[in-house]
């Protein structure tokens, strides 16, 4: 085998093993239980009421199979930032997903997606996220460690995830990936034998919340 030959065998072995790398791999794994406790108690009176909706944010995931990878997102969404003296520690988030918006780069897919196999919109047309609290990392300043109630597929769990959070005079935002186990929320499509759909998805969260000056 000469040497042109070579080298395009090692790159037609490279695009095949990129292809098939699992994107959660990367990704920190959320901690999820059963357990789902009521959302911390936020003082009103002091709390900014931040939105959250398409226009500042995006909610994206990543799931993969055998052969590659899909990418997708939410479209329609709202949410709040409790955001209580400036600390993200006694503040408080809450999104809902509207599931039904679900859209992705593959041709077909969506649909699929919104049937029983995935997220089964007409039983449950709604995914939502309470935190309960929000603390802070004394490691690495500025990032959190977020624990809260994820309702998806009809199925309550405690989730607890990693997201960088920053507090500005005009802005909050709060950033963060992490990957989920779509079992642990009663999502369990196979798929095809020789086209095996992982069990881990990647979930994406990019916040940015206006607020006031001052």
């Amino acid at each position: 085998m000469n040497r042109l030959n070579f080298t395009f065998l090692l790159l037609a072995v490279a695009v095949v093993f990129a292809a098939c790398a699992n994107p959660a791999d990367k990704a920190e794994k959320a901690v999820v239980s059963n357990a789902a406790p009521a959302a911390s108690p936020v003082d009103e009176s002091k709390s900014e009421k931040l939105p959250i909706n398409p226009s500042n944010s995006k909610i994206e995931f990543t799931g993969s199979k055998v052969t590659g990878t899909e990418h997708g997102s939410f479209q329609k969404f709202e949410g709040t930032i409790s955001l209580v003296d400036g600390k993200p520690e006694k503040s408080r988030v809450s999104i809902d997903i509207d599931a039904d918006s679900v859209t992705t780069d593959a041709s077909g897919l969506d649909e699929h997606l919104k049937s029983a196999d995935f997220f089964d919109v007409k039983k449950n047309p709604k995914a939502s996220f309470v935190s309960s609290t929000i603390m802070p990392n004394a490691d690495k300043p500025g990032t959190y460690n977020v624990v809260g109630t994820l309702d998806l597929h009809g199925v309550q769990k405690n989730i607890s995830f990693p997201a960088t959070i920053t507090v500005k005079p005009d802005s909050v935002s709060v950033e963060s990936e992490f990957a989920i186990n779509r079992k642990d929320f009663g999502i369990n499509y196979a798929g095809r034998t020789n086209d095996l759909i992982r069990d881990e998805v990647v979930l994406k969260l990019s916040l940015l919340s206006p607020r006031k000056a001052g």
